[in-house]
């Protein structure tokens, strides 16, 4: 985008997936929607709440068939960003071609399933072709096991984003000591924190209790520049429970300061997802 970031960009969605009933589901999922999330069903929300700007997600039911995410980033190459899942053994041409359309990253979601080996030759060369990208790698995991899957991540020189506060386990909260150790993350200033999903770290009122006592403690270890928000739209399994609108109240009460919220939602986000 060539104008400037003050007057394009009023605020960035880091977080959200779109799909259709019927898609090729991957063989080894824990959930699949009976409804369709569409591009133009995602496109409502932001308009509705003043948000110019979103991150699509690749649904992890989806697995490594990323063609209606490139689809729905083709439609709108200057409002989305994407962030893929990919096989590592996937030929680096084929990175080379999800960034033109506009993919900044790769998401690991490992929540219940074993970690990577990332010695393995094809995850060596992924992880460098990442790196020669500048795409990020998004993680999602039990907050107990970040201290396995980050280190790795960082020593191949990559940036980080973790997902849903760092999943500290719901009846820890901030008490969990994976949560400790993501704070101890902040100052190798190439891991980023996504504000979102607060009730995948506690049903109902409780995930926001979490979340809004996790937000002090996250700015002070990595500050505003390193903190982006998602709704998590269509927030899948939480449906009947949550909403966009619900997602935007509680990031007011996340972040109550304008400065701080502006900081967030356009300055770091436009940075990490290469909005400018």
């Amino acid at each position: 985008m060539e104008t400037p970031i003050a007057t394009a960009i009023a605020a960035i969605d880091t977080h959200a997936h779109v799909f259709a009933q019927g898609l090729p589901l991957a063989a080894q999922r824990r959930y699949a929607p009976q409804y369709d999330a569409t591009l133009p069903h995602y496109l409502a929300q932001l308009d509705a709440h003043a948000i110019s700007h979103g991150v699509l997600v690749q649904p992890s039911f989806l697995g490594t068939d990323c063609s209606y995410l490139l689809a729905a980033l083709a439609r709108e190459p200057q409002r989305l960003r994407g962030v893929a899942v990919i096989d590592p053994a996937a030929d680096c041409a084929k990175l080379d071609a999800l960034q033109h359309v506009g993919v900044v990253g790769i998401r690991l979601n490992l929540f219940d399933l074993p970690n990577p080996d990332f010695t393995r030759a094809d995850w060596q060369q992924t992880l460098a072709a990442i790196a020669r990208l500048d795409w990020h790698v998004e993680v999602h995991v039990e907050a107990r096991r970040l201290e396995d899957v980050v280190p790795p991540l960082l020593d191949k020189g990559i940036n980080v984003v973790i997902d849903h506060f760092g999943r500290p386990d719901p009846a820890l909260g901030i008490a969990d000591p994976g949560f400790h150790y993501l704070l101890t993350l902040g100052v190798t200033r190439h891991v980023w924190v996504k504000l979102s999903g607060a009730y995948r770290i506690g049903h109902g009122a409780h995930g926001e209790v979490t979340a809004i006592a996790a937000v002090p403690l996250l700015k002070a270890a990595f500050g505003t520049d390193r903190l982006v928000w998602g709704s998590d739209w269509p927030h899948t399994q939480f449906e009947q429970a949550q909403d966009y609108a619900r997602a935007v109240t509680l990031l007011r009460a996340l972040l109550p300061d304008p400065q701080e919220r502006r900081a967030v939602l356009v300055d770091t986000a436009a940075a990490l997802f290469k909005f400018v």
